[in-house]
This record gives C-alpha cells, structure tokens and sequence, in this order.
C-alpha cells in the first residue's frame, strides 16, 4: 500500500498536542497516514467534476448546505446516502473517480459506506452523536479533506480543529461534535466508515494527536445572557428561526456543556410560552445526542 501513502512518522513535521491538552485524552480525532498531494489533487479533481446526485439527507441535523453523495454503499445507489450498515459495492458515480477509486482498493479496508461530503458556506451540522441506531459492532469514520479552507472546522469536547489536506484522519463520531464552514469555499470530504479489521489496524497504528487543536473559550454568565437576549429581540420581531440558529451557533463560539445550546433554545420557546417548541427542541436534544429519555 505504498506508492501514495507518504507517511511513517520519521517524515511529519508536526509539533504533537500533548494528548490531554486539548481532546482530553480521547484520541477523538487523529491524523493516520500522509496521502501524495498529486493523488489528493486528481481525486480533488474529481470530486468537483464527476456527475454527482447529491443529496440533502439528515435535515435536522444541519442548517442547510450539507449535502452527500455515494461512492459505495450496499445499494450501489450514489442517491442513497442515509448510512446502515452493510457490505459496501462501487457506485456508478465510482466509476467517473479512477484516482479515488484506487486509493480505496489499495487501502484494502473493510468499508461500510463511502460518500463524498460538501458543506457550503456558512453551513452547519449541529451538535449530534453518529452511530447510535446502529449495530453495536466496532467500526470507525475516516477523512479525506479533499477541497478546505481554514474557516472550516469541527468541534468536539469544547475544542475545534480544522483538518488539514494531504492526510487521511480519523474521528469517532460517537462523541458529540459538530462542522461549520464560516466563510468558504465549499469544503468537500470523502467520508469513509468502515469496520475493524486488520487493514484499519495497521491504518491507525501510527495515529497522531491534530497539531493545531484550540481550545474554544467559555462563555460567561454575562455573555450568555446577551445571546439569549438578542435571540429573544429576534424571536419577537417574529423571526424565530434566526433566533434558533443564532442559540445553535454558541456551539461553534464556546466551550459549552454537552447539549446547551438545545436547553437555551427550549428555554427560549418557554419564554416565549410556546409549550409545543419546547416539547419539540427538547426532543430534538435527545435525538441529535442520542440521550437515554
């Protein structure tokens, strides 16, 4: 599996996180292998030129601008893109990407799903967990940055961290986490998950702590306060959405409490005595973060 994978450790240049020092310890996201930058930029290429049905799926999950499509799947559909598990076949959609498709079979993996990821600008997947309707075997998500741009990040654990191009990174999304794209341009993955087997074994062995992992400020009462404000100013001029997204951006600003921007926009409709709305992002929370009623 060699000529486009760069990547025993002797060749990075990264000054390592201490592992505590961000994530907590979790190895919630890590960097694995270097990928050659040619491959990364045919497969760029492709990604942004191939005939791809994307889709808009998981909509309460995102504010809109997050769209997928298939690369594998057990359906061999590139349309079908709610993930379940399953032996993953190619896609047609596949069959317009070579270069992509070679990196997948010289990785040897054993993959659940494969998709192509674009998130626009300023778009948002909320706070959520992955993997909770499904088996409970183990199985583990990996990245290819593709097409990025440093206003795009992830946030996990009160910490965000932009995931570079040219490596291949790992995230186990059964932590609470959540993307933006502030200020673009598109920022395109390719999404794979996969099982445990002994090819991911030896993918993940030589994991590395993300070099530029920041940890995210905490929000005084005060500041708080003034959010919850200017979403009630919003909320009663009647523009209630843009009341909601404003509370579900904290998220992305601030280290918060798991789950805290889902009590302040519940809190928000009691406020506003719209009992329904509460009982409605209440739910939301214990869908999105897969909490036990």
């Amino acid at each position: 599996m060699g000529r486009h994978r760069l990547g025993s450790s002797h060749e990075t240049h990264l000054t390592h996180c201490h592992p505590t020092s961000h994530l907590g310890g979790t190895s919630q996201i890590v960097q694995l292998d270097r990928l050659d930058g040619s491959l990364i930029e045919r497969m760029r290429h492709e990604a942004l030129t191939a005939p791809a049905p994307w889709k808009a799926e998981y909509g309460d999950f995102q504010s809109g601008g997050w769209w997928t499509t298939s690369l594998m799947n057990a359906s061999g559909d590139a349309a079908d893109v709610r993930i379940a598990d399953g032996a993953a076949r190619p896609t047609a959609l596949l069959e317009h990407m070579p270069a992509t498709a070679g990196l997948l079979a010289e990785l040897g993996l054993n993959y659940m799903w494969v998709r192509l990821a674009r998130l626009e600008p300023n778009a948002f997947l909320w706070e959520h967990r992955d993997y909770d309707e499904l088996d409970q075997v183990e199985r583990h998500r990996l990245h290819i940055p593709l097409h990025t741009n440093s206003s795009a990040f992830l946030v996990t654990i009160g910490t965000k961290v932009h995931m570079d191009g040219g490596r291949i990174w790992r995230l186990t999304p059964t932590y609470a986490h959540g993307v933006c794209n502030l200020l673009g341009p598109d920022r395109i993955h390719l999404i794979a998950d996969v099982y445990a087997d002994d090819a991911y074994t030896r993918l993940a062995k030589d994991a590395d702590e993300p070099a530029k992992a920041e940890r995210l400020p905490s929000a005084s009462e005060a500041e708080l306060a003034e959010r919850i404000a200017a979403a009630r100013r919003l909320a009663d001029l009647g523009y209630v959405g843009a009341a909601e997204q404003l509370l579900l951006r904290l998220f992305y600003s601030y280290a918060l409490p798991e789950g805290t921007a889902y009590d302040l926009i519940a809190g928000l409709h009691t406020a506003l005595g719209d009992s329904e709305a509460n009982r409605r992002w209440t739910a939301a929370k214990s869908k999105l973060l897969a909490l036990v009623p």
